[in-house]
């Protein structure tokens, strides 16, 4: 009897002891707003090799988490890297077996979370690692993540109604008979005078102004077909960074004063992106033509 209830003593303290630590973990992975995922990890000689990174992005999307790639870090992040996680891939594997586990450290290469071992033993190398990050990244399904750090978001000055309308000044009636002439008058008992100060028409020749250059009274608009290539918006502190499927950044767009407006540059120009009628435009001058192009953007 004695030993049976010790036997659920030493259950019931290791259950109590796994319980803490989980919530332990929890919320230091909660400290941290994104996971940044290289695209080489460091036990491999090629980028994405057997398609490792990108699975370990997509199984961190998959899990709720905000992941991004080592080189397409959003402005917040660059500037303070301690936002994040850092990914990497641990290689233990052996003849006959796969065996991975991913590793999370911070800004200072602290080790956060290292996940269970995750094994395989198909003989195709990318099957092998996909089965075994597969079965490592579950170690993740046990939590559920919420970032809990402080956002500190940008100062914004409005000056709205700031500059007030004046009331233009009243009018002053002038009788007609005095309006003609202006006069200075001065009147004593000694002396009476006055002098006019009409205005003399003067002998001084006004000189011509050239000809202002001619302005365009339109603007021809050259409409180019819709780009099949997707977009990615990813949010940056002032707007967003448009990525393609590599992904590259091609473009940033940063917010105006005027909702789905936004000035661009990139690769391909510099010049405005503005929604219109439920579709997204970039407009931008190549010489002296005005081009407008459809973009397919997803937020």
């Amino acid at each position: 009897m004695f030993k049976s209830t010790n036997s659920v003593y030493i259950v019931l303290v290791v259950f109590l002891l796994g319980g803490s630590n989980l919530v332990m973990a929890q919320a230091n992975l909660n400290k941290y707003k994104y996971i940044v995922v290289p695209k080489k990890f460091e036990e491999f000689k090629k980028e994405n090799q057997y398609s490792t990174n990108t699975l370990v992005k997509h199984l961190f999307t998959k899990k709720g988490y905000t992941t991004v790639w080592e080189d397409a870090m959003p402005e917040d992040l660059a500037n303070n890297q301690c936002k994040a996680l850092f990914a990497n891939l641990i290689e233990d594997s052996s003849l006959f077996s796969t065996k991975t586990k991913v590793v999370l450290k911070d800004c200072n290469k602290q080790e956060i979370f290292t996940t269970q071992e995750g094994k395989s033993k198909s003989k195709d190398y990318k099957d092998a690692y996909t089965e075994s990050i597969t079965n490592a990244m579950k170690s993740f399904d046990v939590f559920s993540y919420k970032y809990s750090g402080e956002e500190n978001e940008p100062i914004t000055v409005s000056f709205k109604n700031d500059v007030k309308e004046l009331k233009a000044p009243k009018k002053l009636k002038v009788d007609s008979e005095k309006q003609d002439a202006v006069l200075i008058e001065e009147a004593t008992r000694s002396k009476q005078t006055y002098k006019s100060i009409e205005p003399v028409e003067s002998d001084v020749k006004m000189a011509k102004v050239p000809n202002a250059p001619k302005v365009a009274t339109a603007v021809v608009l050259e409409t180019k077909e819709q780009k099949t290539e997707v977009l990615y918006a990813q949010e940056i502190s002032n707007g967003y960074q448009l990525v393609d499927s590599t992904p590259k950044i091609l473009m940033k767009i940063l917010k105006t004063s005027k909702a789905d407006y936004f000035l661009a540059s990139g690769e391909i120009g510099n010049g405005m992106v503005y929604s219109e009628n439920g579709k997204w435009y970039f407009e931008r001058y190549e010489g002296d033509n005005l081009i407008r192009e459809e973009l397919n953007i997803k937020f």
